[in-house]
């Protein structure tokens, strides 16, 4: 149907990666910082003015902000945008009769939600000084394991959806199986071990305002590739019609 090589969609898919996190680092420079600063300014006061922090660190804070945050999140972005550009490949012409731009659309809110939203409500992120550092590990496991079991769900519900779509119809077969992953994910949200590591006094308001701004960052990121995306992979395969010639005024 379409003639562009995956090749060519993982190259757009990369630089509407790196788009995507370049708008996701303003906004965790903007958003994001505020609330890091604010939780170091309160680990450090705990920790008291004549603490010995081991000495000046190798790397310095107003560069962790800017150049080291703005390389982690364009990295961040370039490597999803190449991973989102080869499921497009995959899903184009299997779900439904979408084009580039839709199915660009779909992918995107489907990877959003795997990647971004179904680990997050179960293992929220943390700022600084939340956390207990010897748990790190294990909760960087259990966060890769929720992601991996809503991809697995989500996948399955797909395939649900498209036995269940000759029988009942597209509109309710697709229910049945929005359904199903939703009453999954639930499950597993029961079965996985709860993270509550936040110190005694530390301010809610702050936990609360750091989530908010790393939810942001994320749908600042997903926003920005899909429509960049769809926009070019559209271009890509969609042929531009040839302009019609000019008819020549016969004497």
């Amino acid at each position: 149907m379409y003639s562009a090589s995956p090749r060519t969609l993982l190259l757009r898919g990369m630089l509407a990666g790196l788009l995507a996190g370049v708008a996701a680092f303003l906004v965790a420079y903007l958003l994001g910082e505020p609330e890091v600063n604010a939780a170091i300014a309160i680990e450090e006061a705990a920790a008291g003015a004549g603490h010995d922090h081991g000495g000046q660190a190798p790397v310095s804070r107003a560069l962790q902000a800017t150049a080291g945050l703005g390389t982690g999140v364009v990295l961040y972005g370039v490597a999803l945008g190449g991973i989102a550009a080869l499921v497009h490949c995959f899903a184009l012409g299997r779900i439904g009769r979408f084009g580039p731009r839709a199915t660009a659309a779909l992918v995107t809110a489907g990877l959003f939600v795997i990647v971004t939203l179904v680990p997050f409500f179960k293992y929220p992120a943390n700022p600084p000084a939340v956390g207990d550092p010897g748990t790190a590990a294990r909760r960087t496991a259990l966060y890769l394991l929720m992601m991996v079991l809503g991809a697995l769900l989500a996948a399955g519900a797909v395939i649900l959806g498209r036995r269940l779509a000759p029988k009942t119809g597209n509109g309710n077969a697709s229910v049945a199986a929005g359904g199903a992953f939703v009453v999954l994910i639930g499950i597993s949200y029961a079965v996985l071990p709860g993270i509550n590591e936040v110190p005694a006094g530390f301010p809610a308001a702050l936990i609360w305002d750091f989530r908010l701004a790393s939810l942001a960052i994320q749908t600042t990121l997903w926003t920005t590739f899909g429509l960049t995306f769809g926009f070019l992979a559209e271009r890509a395969l969609v042929p531009t019609p040839a302009p019609k010639e000019a008819v020549q005024p016969t004497s």
